[in-house]
C-alpha cells in the first residue's frame, strides 16, 4: 500500500513537470473555432460597412479591436496608453495637368495619366535625361555614370536582352521586376526617385493602354481616388505614365511644359496596436500583424472581407487571448509580443509603411520578427493536389535560416499543416511577397512570415462572408502562429538575420 502523504507528493512534483512541459499545447488550446466563428461574424458583419479606410465603417472597427483588448485587460502597445496610431492620409484625385512639348500638346488619359505628384508646381525645360530602360542592377545599369537630380527622367518599358536572348538582368529567359507590369512601374520610380530626379516618365503604351481606361472609367463614375500617406516627404517625384503617341518627342528631348494642380484631401485612419510585456527580454519584440481593413461598400452592397482580413484579424484577437491567459498563470512570454492591427492595407501596405518606415512603436532594431497574418479562413480552388489542412508560407528563409526551421519544426510538433511554399518562389507571377504587410518589415531586415490561404472566388467580392469561412482550418493555422510566436518568444536566442533583404 502507497503511503498517502508520499503518493500526493509524487502526484503534485508529476503534474509541475507535466504542465511544464504541456503550457504551450494547454494555452494554444483555447483558440477554438467556436470563438474565432463568434467573433468574425462580428467583425466581418454588415454594421462594419466594409471597414474601407478613412470611412465610419473602419471607425467601427478599430473601436471593436480597442473594446476587446481593454475587456481582456492587454495594454496598449504605445507609451502613452493609447491603443491608436494615427497614421495620415491624403486623398489624391485626379489632378488637373496640361502637358506640351514644343508647340504640341497632349491630353490626359489619351497620351498620358499620372501615377503620382506633389503640390501643385510649373514645370518648364530642356533638361530631360534619356536613361534606356531605367534599371539599376548589378547585372545591368542604365544611371551608370548619370546625375538625374532635379531633372526630368525618360524611361523606355521593358528590359534588354543579351545576344543569347536571355534577359540581361536575370540572365535567364525569365523577367525580372523590371518588366512586370506593377513592379516594372514601382521599381522604375523608386529609382528615379532614389536619384532625385524632379519628374519621370514611363514610356510603355502596353500598360498605358491598361491603365488609361481604367483610370478614366474609374473617375467618371466617382470611383475611389488613389490613398497615399500625408507625410512631409522632401523631394517628391511626378510620375506619369505614357503611350506610344508622347514616345517620339519625349526621345526627341524638346522643351516641355507641365502645368500640375492637384486636388488632395486629407483624411485621418488608424492602426490599433495592444502588447504583452517580455518577462526576461522585454526590449525585445515579436509582431503579429495582420490588415484591419477591406474595400467597403459599393453599389449598396457591402464587402465584408471575411476572409481578407477578416480571417486575419480574429487569428491575432484569439492568440492575445492565449498569451494573456499564460500570463496570468505566469508563464508569460520571455520576450514582448506586438498585436498589431493595420490600416490602408487594401490601399498599398499603408498603415504598415507608415509603421516601419516613419514612426515604429518599438525600436525596428529590437524587433525580433513579424508573423503577418491575411487570409487563412479558406481553401485555394487553383491547388488540386495535396491536404486540405494547408497553408501557403511565403518569406519564412529569405531572411532567416533560424526562423524557417523554427516554423517547420513548430508545424511537425504541434500543428501538421501541411506547409506550401507554391508562393515563395521568387519568379512569382503574383508577387505575394510583396502584396501584404510583412514585406514592409522584410525591407527593414526583419525575419517574417506571410501566411496565406490563396485566392478564390470571393476575393475582393461582396460574397467574402463568414458563413463561407472554414472554422476547424481556421483554427489549426491560427494555433501554428501562436505556436510560432510563442517559441520566437522564449527561445534563449533571438533569431539571427542570416541572409539578405531583397
Amino acid at each position: 500500500m502507497k503511503h498517502p502523504i508520499l503518493f500526493l507528493f509524487f502526484t503534485i512534483v508529476s503534474f509541475q513537470v507535466f504542465g511544464q512541459s504541456n503550457k504551450q499545447e494547454f494555452y494554444s488550446e483555447t483558440i477554438t473555432s467556436q470563438e474565432l466563428k463568434e467573433k468574425l461574424y462580428t467583425y466581418a458583419s454588415d454594421e462594419f460597412e466594409g471597414r474601407e479606410t478613412g470611412t465610419n465603417g473602419l471607425t467601427i472597427a478599430i473601436n471593436y479591436l480597442k473594446e476587446h483588448y481593454v475587456n481582456l485587460e492587454v495594454n496598449a502597445a504605445k507609451v502613452d496608453g493609447n491603443y491608436f496610431q494615427n497614421v495620415p492620409l491624403k486623398l489624391v484625385k485626379t489632378p488637373d495637368v496640361s502637358m506640351g512639348i514644343d508647340n504640341e500638346s497632349f491630353g490626359y488619359y489619351t497620351d498620358f495619366i499620372s501615377l503620382v505628384g506633389g503640390e501643385s508646381v510649373q514645370i518648364e525645360t530642356k533638361n530631360i535625361i534619356l536613361v534606356g530602360h531605367g534599371i539599376s542592377d548589378d547585372n545591368y545599369n542604365d544611371y551608370d555614370g548619370i546625375d538625374v537630380t532635379g531633372k526630368i527622367v525618360v524611361a523606355i518599358g521593358g528590359e534588354p536582352k543579351g545576344k543569347d536572348d536571355n534577359y540581361l538582368v536575370s540572365g535567364t529567359t525569365e523577367i525580372s521586376k523590371w518588366s512586370n507590369n506593377r513592379q516594372e512601374i514601382r521599381s522604375k520610380s523608386n529609382t528615379a526617385k532614389e536619384r532625385g530626379a524632379k519628374a519621370f516618365f514611363l514610356i510603355n503604351d502596353s500598360l498605358f493602354q491598361i491603365y488609361a481606361p481604367y483610370y478614366k472609367a474609374r473617375d467618371e463614375s466617382g470611383g475611389e481616388s488613389s490613398l497615399v500617406l500625408d507625410v512631409n516627404e522632401e523631394g517628391a517625384m511626378y510620375t506619369f505614365l505614357v503611350g506610344q503617341s508622347m514616345e517620339a518627342p519625349l526621345l526627341a528631348g524638346k522643351q516641355i511644359k507641365i502645368d500640375y494642380n492637384q486636388n488632395n484631401e486629407s483624411i485621418t485612419s488608424d492602426n490599433v496596436a495592444a502588447m504583452i510585456k517580455g518577462s526576461e527580454k522585454p526590449d525585445e519584440y515579436i509582431v503579429l500583424s495582420a490588415h484591419l481593413d477591406h474595400v467597403g461598400m459599393h453599389d449598396g452592397e457591402v464587402f465584408n472581407g471575411a476572409d481578407d482580413d477578416g480571417s486575419g484579424t480574429v487569428a491575432i484577437l484569439e492568440i492575445a487571448e492565449a498569451f494573456k491567459a499564460a500570463v496570468e498563470e505566469g508563464n508569460g512570454p520571455k520576450r514582448s509580443i506586438i498585436f498589431l492591427h493595420v490600416t490602408g492595407e487594401e490601399k498599398g501596405l499603408l498603415g504598415s509603411q507608415y509603421y516601419t518606415d516613419y514612426d515604429p512603436i518599438v525600436p525596428l532594431a529590437q524587433t525580433v520578427a513579424n508573423l503577418n497574418i491575411d487570409m487563412i479562413g479558406r481553401t485555394d480552388p487553383k491547388r488540386l493536389e495535396g491536404k486540405r489542412n494547408y497553408i501557403y508560407l511565403i518569406g519564412s528563409d529569405k531572411l532567416s535560416t533560424d526562423l524557417h526551421n523554427i516554423s517547420e519544426e513548430v508545424n511537425s510538433k504541434y500543428t501538421n499543416i501541411e506547409l506550401d511554399y507554391t508562393y515563395n518562389d521568387e519568379n512569382d507571377p503574383n508577387r505575394y511577397y510583396y502584396r501584404s504587410d510583412h514585406y514592409n518589415f522584410a525591407k527593414n531586415n526583419i525575419p517574417v512570415i506571410f501566411y496565406f490561404n490563396g485566392t478564390h472566388d470571393d476575393y475582393h467580392q461582396a460574397s467574402d462572408t463568414p458563413d463561407k469561412i472554414q472554422y476547424d482550418l481556421l483554427e489549426n493555422r491560427t494555433r501554428l502562429v501562436f505556436h510560432t510566436a510563442w517559441e520566437l518568444a522564449n527561445r534563449d536566442e533571438a533569431v539571427r538575420v542570416d541572409k539578405i533583404a531583397e
